[in-house]
């Protein structure tokens, strides 16, 4: 076959065994990453050039031994034609040298797929070495055939043999780890980089655990947890790199040791946390309730642009904003009397958990922007769930994508049902199910709250006045006790996101607010927990 033939030969087989022979020659998949990326370049080249090929594989295989030949002569010194994995860089730097065609899309894809074998052959080996699991379990969560993960682990047990040798315990029968699980939370713009992306491995948990009790070196984690440090190793520049390079679950200390990156609390401190806001619920209930029943007409009268408006609705937007009242105040005490001399965090996403202690608090909101959909030049929802309220949508919802809510958008003014197609039809009979539009004779409307954009800024006036005057006295009390618990928890390092662990010692109070309205006959959950309640949108022409 011709030279310029080669690149067709590719296929996922030949990669995978290109890779596992670079992995079973390096220190760890990034070098090994960096190996099979300079094997590629050499055999990209030579499809470049004329000539015949008599033996594919034997010609691959040849260059491959060249290439790891002078590889292991330079191994310190990082080549020219290797970019960090990213195919673009790679073909730029083709292209300067080589003005022949070598087929981007091809290459390209073959590059794509190096970078996913350097998290496969990782995965595979801390699924079996420390989560326990068979090569059989492995393949199915990693949709690949029991042959694929062997031959991965076969070229692993290469690679990491003579550390292994010395835990014969560990190499011939995989590590159970105990069981931990942390309730990791995070606020802001999760596109900016959440942390917590790839972050389910029982591994990587106990892993972020022992670093929350103390700073640790790659080497003290490893013999902790009876691991060979090379997994350690990867497992922790994954965790301190994070999604976008800038923000990870642990930190780099100037002494190489590593240490948490966010407030993480542990099951007895978050006990103590909790206690300090529990106590104080029935009488943060009782000042809400009573704030409800003095404010209905004011909550009914706002300009809400639906056919009808149901208090219900209203108080189950607004229950997120009276519940986090007290929270509110307390955060104001820290911040004067406590913290202020702490340079607060200034970045679009963090995280904050604490160690699962049986208890699951609070829910989440959502929010998603939209432009030019259905008649609106601008339209924003808003979504709320906790334990009674199921969630409708996501952050990453696409407005232009999803039949119901924009069926919602037309419903604002009535929507004629006679004017549906039979598909339109059905997604309004879904719609319905979901709580977002009601039927009235021949029309639908939109059940879920609607207001304009001008009005959106002023939504929580009403529910925001809670937070002066009302609750004082107990944010005081519960202040003073929370910032000594706090000083005495958190890592000095760390002591500038204190807010966030406010945050958590306050999730107890926002199901108990809507456990105590809901007994009292103030709100009503919906059936199935599935409804227009906690659902809202703005809207402008």
């Amino acid at each position: 076959m011709k030279k310029r033939e080669l690149l067709k030969q590719f296929d996922d087989d030949l990669l995978d065994k290109l890779f596992g022979f670079c992995y079973a020659r390096t220190n760890d998949s990034y070098e090994a990453q960096e190996l099979c990326s300079d094997i590629i370049y050499a055999l990209v080249k030579a499809a470049n050039k004329d000539g015949d090929i008599t033996n594919i594989y034997a010609f691959i295989w040849r260059v491959a031994r060249n290439v790891y030949a002078d590889f292991s002569d330079k191994r310190k010194i990082r080549t020219d034609t290797f970019c960090g994995g990213d195919a673009d860089e790679v073909l730029q730097y083709v292209a300067d040298e080589e003005p022949e065609d070598y087929g981007d899309e091809l290459l390209s894809a073959v590059y794509r797929r190096i970078a996913f074998l350097t998290k496969a052959y990782r995965e595979v080996m801390v699924m079996y070495y420390i989560d326990g699991l068979s090569t059989g379990e492995i393949a199915k969560k990693l949709n690949t055939s029991d042959g694929a993960v062997r031959q991965r682990l076969f070229y692993a047990r290469q690679k990491i043999r003579s550390e292994v040798e010395e835990m014969s315990e560990t190499y011939n029968k995989p590590l159970a780890l105990e069981k931990i699980i942390l309730i990791i939370w995070g606020t802001g713009n999760p596109d900016w980089g959440d942390p917590r992306d790839g972050f389910h491995r029982m591994f990587s948990k106990h892993i972020v655990w022992l670093c929350n009790r103390k700073p640790m070196s790659a080497s003290e984690i490893a013999e902790e947890l009876n691991v060979p440090t090379v997994y350690v190793e990867e497992e922790l520049d994954i965790l301190t790199r994070g999604a976008n390079g800038e923000y990870g679950l642990l930190c780099k200390t100037e002494n190489g040791r590593y240490a948490v990156n966010f407030i993480l609390l542990d099951k007895d401190v978050m006990e103590k946390a909790n206690e300090l806001y529990t106590e104080r619920l029935p009488k943060i209930c009782e000042i809400i309730a009573d704030y409800i029943e003095a404010h209905k007409d004011e909550y009914l009268s706002f300009p809400y642009i639906n056919r009808k408006v149901d208090l219900n609705l209203i108080l189950w937007q607004q229950v997120f904003n009276m519940s986090d009242a007290i929270s509110a105040n307390v955060e104001s005490i820290l911040s004067e009397r406590h913290f202020s001399r702490y340079e607060k965090v200034r970045r679009p996403f963090s995280v904050f958990g604490y160690v699962y202690n049986g208890k699951c608090y609070g829910g989440g909101w959502d929010g998603v922007d939209a432009e030019n959909v259905c008649g609106f030049s601008k339209v924003h929802l808003d979504n709320i769930y906790i334990t009674r309220i199921k969630k409708h949508f996501g952050c990453d919802l696409n407005v232009s994508r999803d039949p119901q809510i924009q069926l919602a958008l037309l419903a604002i003014d009535g929507l004629s049902v006679s004017d549906l197609s039979e598909a339109e039809k059905e997604h309004a009979a879904k719609a319905i199910e979901q709580g977002y539009l009601f039927r009235e004779g021949d029309m639908l409307y939109t059940k879920l709250l609607v207001c304009s954009m001008e009005d959106r800024e002023r939504l929580f006036e009403i529910s925001n006045r809670l937070r002066s005057g009302f609750f004082e006295a107990e944010a005081e009390i519960v202040a003073e006790k929370l910032a000594a618990l706090i000083k005495k928890a958190v890592p000095e390092y760390l002591l500038g996101e204190w807010k966030f662990a406010n945050s958590l010692a306050n999730m107890p109070v926002l199901d108990a607010v809507v456990e105590a309205l809901i007994e009292k006959g103030i709100l009503t959950p919906p059936e199935n927990g599935i409804g227009a309640e906690g659902c809202w949108m703005s809207v402008m022409k």
